[in-house]
Protein backbone atom coordinates (compact mmCIF):
# COMPACT_ATOMS: atom_id res chain seq x y z
CA UNK A 1 0.00 0.00 0.00
CA UNK A 2 2.70 2.52 1.00
CA UNK A 3 4.61 1.66 -2.15
CA UNK A 4 1.62 2.55 -4.33
CA UNK A 5 1.07 5.83 -2.50
CA UNK A 6 4.73 6.78 -2.89
CA UNK A 7 4.69 5.92 -6.58
CA UNK A 8 1.66 8.14 -7.12
CA UNK A 9 3.25 11.00 -5.21
CA UNK A 10 6.52 10.62 -7.12
CA UNK A 11 4.65 10.73 -10.43
CA UNK A 12 3.01 14.00 -9.39
CA UNK A 13 6.33 15.46 -8.28
CA UNK A 14 8.03 14.47 -11.52
CA UNK A 15 5.18 16.01 -13.52
CA UNK A 16 5.65 19.19 -11.49
CA UNK A 17 9.38 19.12 -12.21
CA UNK A 18 10.38 18.94 -8.55
CA UNK A 19 14.12 18.37 -8.21
CA UNK A 20 15.38 15.38 -6.21
CA UNK A 21 17.14 17.54 -3.60
CA UNK A 22 13.95 19.54 -3.03
CA UNK A 23 11.84 16.38 -2.78
CA UNK A 24 14.20 14.72 -0.30
CA UNK A 25 14.49 17.85 1.80
CA UNK A 26 10.73 18.36 1.96
CA UNK A 27 10.12 14.68 2.78
CA UNK A 28 12.67 14.74 5.60
CA UNK A 29 11.28 17.96 7.05
CA UNK A 30 7.69 16.70 7.03
CA UNK A 31 8.70 13.28 8.38
CA UNK A 32 10.51 14.92 11.30
CA UNK A 33 7.67 17.35 11.99
CA UNK A 34 5.14 14.50 12.08
CA UNK A 35 7.37 12.40 14.36
CA UNK A 36 7.83 15.35 16.72
CA UNK A 37 4.07 15.95 16.85
CA UNK A 38 3.44 12.26 17.54
CA UNK A 39 5.89 12.36 20.46
CA UNK A 40 4.68 15.73 21.82
CA UNK A 41 7.81 17.64 20.69
CA UNK A 42 10.06 15.48 22.91
CA UNK A 43 13.42 15.64 21.12
CA UNK A 44 15.16 12.66 22.76
CA UNK A 45 12.26 10.27 22.25
CA UNK A 46 11.71 11.44 18.68
CA UNK A 47 15.40 11.13 17.85
CA UNK A 48 15.42 7.61 19.24
CA UNK A 49 12.38 6.61 17.16
CA UNK A 50 13.96 8.13 14.04
CA UNK A 51 17.29 6.43 14.71
CA UNK A 52 19.31 9.65 14.81
CA UNK A 53 21.20 11.46 17.57
CA UNK A 54 19.31 14.06 19.58
CA UNK A 55 21.81 16.76 18.57
CA UNK A 56 21.27 15.95 14.89
CA UNK A 57 17.52 16.28 15.33
CA UNK A 58 17.94 19.53 17.25
CA UNK A 59 20.11 21.04 14.48
CA UNK A 60 17.65 20.04 11.78
CA UNK A 61 14.67 21.45 13.68
CA UNK A 62 16.61 24.67 14.23
CA UNK A 63 17.38 24.94 10.51
CA UNK A 64 13.68 24.43 9.65
CA UNK A 65 12.75 27.23 12.07
CA UNK A 66 15.35 29.55 10.50
CA UNK A 67 14.01 28.76 7.04
CA UNK A 68 10.46 29.53 8.18
CA UNK A 69 11.52 32.86 9.69
CA UNK A 70 13.38 33.76 6.51
CA UNK A 71 10.37 32.86 4.36
CA UNK A 72 8.04 34.99 6.49
CA UNK A 73 10.41 37.96 6.15
CA UNK A 74 10.41 37.58 2.36
CA UNK A 75 6.59 37.48 2.28
CA UNK A 76 6.33 40.65 4.40
CA UNK A 77 8.91 42.48 2.27
CA UNK A 78 7.08 41.64 -0.96
CA UNK A 79 3.79 43.14 0.22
Amino acid sequence: MIHNLLESLIDEMLDGQILLDEALSEFEKLYIQKALAKHKQHLSKTASVLGIHRNTLSKRVSSYEKQARGASRVKRASR
